[in-house]
């Protein structure tokens, strides 16, 4: 297959992915709420509902499982290398980034706080969400940047197939292909460098 033919076909699932969320969006429009500043905003009636469909802490803890209990130290001891992972990410981009040119990652694209607004979540099931945004967040603003710096530093593709391919990875070089690395290096460099995240 030509490379052409690769860059029509991706080309072609990116507008089939706008598509998509332009439909995941419009099936999504009739829930009441909007942006304002930054903050989620419910009307009176909407919170009103929610607040009839919370599940009380007591009742919450009554009927979750013995070993989900037992085993949330071990979910939240997490944060303590997400947060290790989250600074050294912090030194890296402010580093790395500047020195070799790449386009800022916003790390507010990636890790979002918004759950918290929902008042049919508890408190427990808040604080989960929160953490899961968080961790979640994290995990990809740790693989955009992975990538970036991938394209710059070793754009070759695996041999093998991998489970997950980020958005650089068609860009890469074939696997083996010693003929054609040295020439199309610079041309994955400067797109590390222009490519807009």
């Amino acid at each position: 297959m030509s490379s052409n033919k690769i860059i029509e076909m991706m080309e072609e699932i990116e507008q089939l992915k706008m598509k998509l969320k332009k439909e995941i969006d419009a099936r999504e429009s009739g829930i009441a709420y909007e942006i304002r500043k930054g903050k989620v905003r419910f009307s009176n009636e909407i919170l009103a509902n929610h607040k009839d469909k919370v599940t009380h802490f007591f009742n919450y803890i009554k009927e979750a499982p013995f070993l989900h209990i037992i085993s949330a130290p071990i979910v939240y001891m997490m944060i303590i290398p997400a947060v290790i992972l989250d600074l050294m990410l912090f030194v890296y981009v402010e580093v790395i980034f500047r020195i070799y040119k790449f386009p800022r990652i916003k790390r507010s694209d990636y890790i979002v706080f918004d759950r918290h607004y929902l008042r049919y979540l508890n408190f427990i099931e808040r604080l989960n969400c929160v953490y899961c945004s968080y961790f979640n967040g994290l995990i990809n603003y740790t693989a955009a940047i992975a990538a970036r710096s991938e394209l710059y530093f070793c754009p070759i593709k695996h041999a093998k197939k991998i489970a997950y391919t980020h958005e650089y990875y068609y860009d890469f070089l074939p696997y083996a292909n010693a003929k054609s690395y040295h020439d199309k290096l610079k041309n994955c460099q400067k797109k590390a460098q222009t490519k807009k995240p």
